[in-house]
């Protein structure tokens, strides 16, 4: 029998529980067979007997399917948005001890600017920030803290100066910031999701996700959230059937959670 996508979905399933059912499937494919390509292999039957075989080879497509793309102040002006209006209203709301969670965080650079956002308003030592992602690779990597150049070029000055510290060709984290954020490993396809969240921050991910599964995602995001609590997703995305979801938008890229059942 072929061995085809639907088999190769099937077994990755199996090997390390990420399901590319839940992923628009042409464009993952695709993705999928650019990557095969690259690195030599001819058909899904190959690559996947490779992939069983070789550590390396496989947390390379880990990091390949979670398409790890994040920088620092990413979009300044949802990042003054929060800081003008979404800050101001948590505080008031729930007071200084936050629940934040990062969602899919890929290198840390969301987590860690909302750690130094915050420190504008609170101590340090009261700033807790949960960061996940499904790619373990890029949790170590954002543990480290060590940023080129690049990555932080669109920081305000003054958050760059305070909080890093300029090491050989790129920049050293601070580690009274890094000491903010808690790095743990999750899969937002499968894995139980926290509870009593105040912000959730997740940004440009589920637009790789189908229609079915984003709409499980933002669900789940309702369950785990606070009442009234805030959900930030990314410049490329909008939920489209909000209320139906139990969420109303507040700002740009910014919701607040109803108090209504969702199913």
């Amino acid at each position: 029998m072929l061995y085809d996508y639907e088999n190769f979905k099937k077994d990755i399933y199996k090997l390390i529980n990420i399901n590319l059912s839940l992923y628009k499937e042409r464009q993952m494919k695709r993705r999928i067979e650019s990557l095969m390509e690259r690195k030599g292999y001819h058909n899904f039957e190959e690559y996947f007997n490779a992939l069983k075989k070789d550590d390396e080879l496989l947390r390379a497509f880990v990091s390949y399917l979670t398409i790890n793309v994040s920088e620092f102040y990413r979009n300044p002006n949802q990042w003054e948005l929060f800081e003008k209006h979404i800050i101001p209203y948590l505080l008031k709301k729930y007071g200084k001890s936050l629940n934040i969670w990062s969602a899919a965080c890929s290198t840390g650079d969301e987590p860690y600017t909302i750690a130094m956002i915050l420190a504008k308003h609170l101590p340090l030592d009261q700033i807790k920030i949960q960061a996940t992602d499904i790619d373990e690779d890029v949790l170590n990597f954002a543990k480290e803290g060590y940023y080129s150049a690049k990555s932080v070029a669109g920081l305000p000055k003054d958050l760059l100066n305070k909080h890093f510290t300029k090491v050989d060709n790129g920049y050293q984290i601070n580690k009274d910031i890094k000491r903010c954020v808690d790095f743990r490993k999750h899969n937002l396809l499968e894995d139980m999701y926290p509870s009593g969240i105040h912000m959730i921050v997740c940004r440009n991910v589920v637009i790789y996700f189908t229609d079915e599964a984003k709409d499980g995602v933002y669900k789940k995001f309702h369950r785990a959230m606070a009442k009234e609590g805030v959900l930030f997703i990314g410049s490329t995305e909008q939920i489209i059937r909000a209320k139906e979801i139990g969420f109303e938008a507040v700002d740009s890229f910014f919701y607040k959670r109803l108090d209504v059942p969702v199913f």
